[in-house]
């Protein structure tokens, strides 16, 4: 489907932004969009861009969440950190960042969660239909015993006991941001805790996701609670 936004050149300068001064100032950054790092408007940090959450602006100059960094313009980009995103909602950053004024919706952290959700579940999704995922307390332990397992995804709602006693203290990656109803619906089941994930692009592709979820989803909050179902879902 042909998109409704008008191609931008990457780079492209607009007005400039008259806002009051933030508490921290944040330096213009005309870093051009090319290679695997790009800098977070608050933290000034660069990281992978796989790993950062990027947004853009709309025609209507609306901030809007890119989910998979693909909408034209320039990115405004930001760490998955907790507080990252309200410090550059509070701060002004994504006006400074696009050097023109933006329209920030007020729930744009819920709609980064609820995106990032979506496109969590449909990897699982993936994972399970192509057979790189297992679920179950005995048959994923098994995986995870012969040392088939590149990661493990768990429920966070879950006993805190059972996790650590599927586990066993290997040394494996572990995701805890679904609830077992969210796990459950991907693998046919009422309630799933347990998930292993066979080593691959794949696993690290739900690593990153599932990571990016917890830095949006305490955005506002540190409460570590599984990520429910919202009305996008």
């Amino acid at each position: 489907m042909r998109s409704s936004w008008p191609p931008a050149r990457i780079g492209s300068k607009g007005r400039t932004a008259k806002l009051a001064e933030p508490e921290t100032d944040i330096p213009e950054d005309d870093e051009p969009e090319q290679g695997p790092l790009r800098r977070c408007l608050v933290t000034r940090e660069q990281g992978e861009r796989s790993e950062m959450l990027r947004f853009a602006v709309s025609p209507e100059g609306r901030v809007v969440f890119d989910v998979t960094a693909t909408l034209p313009g320039r990115g405004l980009w930001l760490s998955a950190q907790p507080g990252v995103l309200h410090q550059a909602i509070r701060r002004g950053a994504f006006a400074r960042g696009a050097k023109a004024p933006v329209t920030v919706p007020p729930g744009l952290a819920d709609e980064v969660t609820a995106a990032l959700t979506r496109r969590l579940t449909d990897l699982l999704g993936l994972a399970r239909r192509s057979g790189a995922a297992i679920s179950g307390f005995e048959k994923a332990r098994e995986w995870l015993t012969v040392g088939g397992a590149g990661l493990v995804v768990q429920a966070a709602d879950g006993s805190a006991e059972e996790r650590a006693r599927f586990v066993g203290g290997r040394d494996i990656p572990v995701v805890t941001v679904l609830s077992a109803a969210i796990l459950g619906r991907i693998f046919g089941r009422e309630h799933t805790v347990h998930v292993v994930i066979s080593p691959g692009r794949l696993a690290k592709m739900i690593e990153i996701e599932a990571r990016r979820i917890l830095g949006a989803a305490h955005a506002f909050t540190a409460t570590g609670v599984a990520v429910e179902e919202t009305s996008g879902q």
